[in-house]
């Protein structure tokens, strides 16, 4: 059976001549940073290796920062996305969208800054294409896949594809049945052996033998 490299592991992939590949790397072993929440086997990969990933992926993600991002376990985010967090919004509902308290730095009750942000929250198993942008606050399901330089924000439903400026569900992967299962499976926590052990399944789109795996599983 194959070997998966432990989610603690900065630069998981090996190339044939026995180097690492520094591009890719596992979120969890590289970015240490209170405002982010990071699940196990999620990775980014970059045409150009940064100094600070979470900087990088998430620039007004700050340590002081109200809100978080949050990724589940098995996402795979391509070069050049970004998370526009909370940090980065202006009040917008009065006559000007200056933000006058960032340069006289009296911040308590400061009126021209905006209330606390929630939280980002991406699934599990999503993939994020290159140059994606995922604004404020956004809630993306698990197993959603988002197109190449999509600005996608609000709430998206498990397993739709995203695509676009604004982005909009261009459709679902699979049947609202099928989804339901998925949901319920949750392969994602199963121990990584028993994940790979079942690869074909889960890659095939093989839901009657993911699900049979699933009752063996919890037989013991």
């Amino acid at each position: 059976m194959p070997v998966f490299p432990p989610p603690d592991t900065p630069h998981p992939i090996t190339l044939p001549d026995g180097s690492l590949h520094l591009d890719t790397v596992f979120l969890r072993a590289v970015i240490d940073h209170p405002r982010w929440q990071i699940g196990e086997y999620t990775y980014a990969s970059t045409e150009t290796q940064p100094e600070d990933w979470a900087k990088m992926l998430a620039p007004y993600l700050y340590v002081f920062s109200d809100d978080r991002l949050i990724l589940g376990k098995f996402c795979q985010i391509a070069d050049s996305v970004r998370f526009i967090t909370a940090g980065a919004n202006h009040r917008y509902d009065g006559f000007s969208s200056y933000p006058f308290a960032i340069f006289h730095r009296e911040f308590e009750g400061a009126p021209s800054l905006p209330g606390p942000g929630r939280d980002t929250v991406i699934g599990h198993d999503v993939w994020i294409g290159q140059g994606a942008k995922i604004l404020p606050g956004a809630q993306i399901g698990n197993g959603v896949i988002i197109g190449v330089g999509a600005v996608v924000g609000g709430t998206v439903a498990p397993y739709q594809i995203v695509t676009g400026n604004p982005g909009r569900v261009l459709r679902a992967r699979f049947t609202p049945d099928v989804v339901a299962r998925l949901q319920a499976l949750r392969w994602w926590d199963w121990p990584i052996a028993d994940i790979v052990a079942h690869e074909a399944a889960i890659c095939g789109a093989d839901i009657v033998a993911l699900e049979a795996a699933a009752r063996e599983l919890e037989r013991g």
